[in-house]
């Protein structure tokens, strides 16, 4: 059993933070969530109802869509950008409860030298397309502009952030400190295709790029396009890999390229059933963005999260990996490892929140139990791979 923490060495050298310190020591280390989302009082004075102003982006995967665009001058590629951004909002939210009153504006940054203005297009019909998937599925998001600004001084590329705000009846917000002892956790998965997805998905979602790129990709890339790498980190860590962007990934039938590019699955259809139909036996709901698989431990209060039956490694995971030699309790800190949701519920409803996410054609099934802890909370990984807790 390894004592681990959830910040990574490996991605901090490349200039990046898993476990975001300096943002929990503002709000206050150690301190737990009772949601996902922070909400504020309603700006509208409705007491019945609770606000919530997110902001996330696509972050570093944007420069996967540079490299993509600068081998094969397809600018299209920029597009998926825009479901990162959203959904990175979208899925904070609904892990707080009811999808409503959803607003959405956008920001691009980018450096007009090296990004054309088709990519910005791409990037604008991008977020059309995937409001217009969204409402087929019951989500409406109102879409209300943005900014697009060219700062090359400050950016070396693009950035693809977006911002979305939500008013949700305080009556449905999921409160994760109903999480207790006996709680059963589910995972449900981030690869294969959903039935909203066009295409398979390879699971990285949008965190843990600066690692995955730097250690898949070649360093053609670093000696091509300097404008990819960040000049304070050491030169041997920068793209270090085997791979171009249009190479096969091995088993996986799509390129590296897209595997890295592979759009972020939004759980938002399927979170909006599970709350209609399970709302009073889902205690917690956790999207595994930042932290990986110990986000979770930031939910609750004095409960142990026991992980004991994950999902097999995706192919992408295990060859990041093995490219990077990364510690194995680095990477289930750093990526989903899998599964990018899940759900504390009661015990007795566990067969049939799985059997709802099987009818979105998401995998899902039992991962672990929930635990008592006598301190802070705590995350205890049993893996094929050792046994890590944080």
């Amino acid at each position: 059993m390894v004592k681990s923490s959830s910040e990574s060495p490996a991605y901090a050298a490349l200039g990046a933070s898993s476990a975001k310190s300096g943002v929990l020591k503002a709000v206050g280390e150690g301190a737990t969530s009772r949601y996902f989302a922070s909400p504020i009082p309603d700006p509208f004075g409705d007491a019945t109802h609770s606000f919530f102003l997110h902001a996330d982006g696509a972050g570093t995967k944007s420069i996967v869509a540079y490299l993509i665009f600068r081998e094969t001058g397809d600018a299209s590629v920029f597009a998926s950008l825009a479901t990162d951004s959203l959904v990175m909002n979208l899925d904070d939210i609904a892990c707080s409860g009811g999808l409503s009153g959803l607003v959405l504006s956008n920001t691009i940054g980018r450096n007009r030298s090296c990004i054309p203005d088709s990519a910005i297009e791409a990037v604008i019909k991008g977020y059309q397309e995937c409001v217009s998937m969204l409402r087929k599925s019951g989500i409406e998001i109102q879409m209300s502009g943005g900014e697009t600004a060219d700062v090359g001084d400050l950016v070396r590329t693009i950035v693809v952030d977006s911002t979305l705000c939500a008013r949700i009846p305080q009556a449905e917000l999921v409160d994760a400190y109903r999480v207790k002892p006996g709680d059963l956790i589910i995972g449900f998965s981030s690869t294969g295709q959903s039935r909203h997805e066009s295409r398979p998905n390879s699971g990285i979602g949008s965190n843990g790029l600066t690692l995955a790129r730097n250690v898949l990709l070649s360093r053609h890339y670093a000696e091509a396009y300097p404008e990819v790498c960040d000049p304070n980190i050491r030169p041997e860590l920068a793209y270090r890999g085997p791979y171009r962007v249009t190479d096969q990934f091995p088993g996986l039938g799509m390129t590296v390229g897209e595997a890295l590019l592979s759009p972020t699955r939004s759980y938002a259809p399927l979170i909006r059933s599970l709350l209609a139909s399970h709302w009073a036996d889902v205690h917690s709901l956790v999207h595994c963005t930042g932290g990986g698989q110990t986000k979770i431990k930031r939910f609750g209060k004095g409960v142990r999260f026991e992980k004991s039956s994950l999902f097999p490694v995706p192919p992408l995971f295990l060859e990041i990996q093995r490219c990077g030699k990364i510690p194995w309790d680095e990477m289930y800190a750093v990526f989903n490892m899998g599964h990018r949701l899940e759900a504390c519920v009661e015990a007795s409803a566990s067969e049939s929140v799985v059997a709802l996410a099987h009818e979105f054609g998401i995998a899902a099934q039992v991962i672990g139990r929930v635990t008592s802890s006598s301190v802070e909370n705590e995350v205890v990984l049993e893996t094929a791979h050792g046994t890590f807790v944080y």
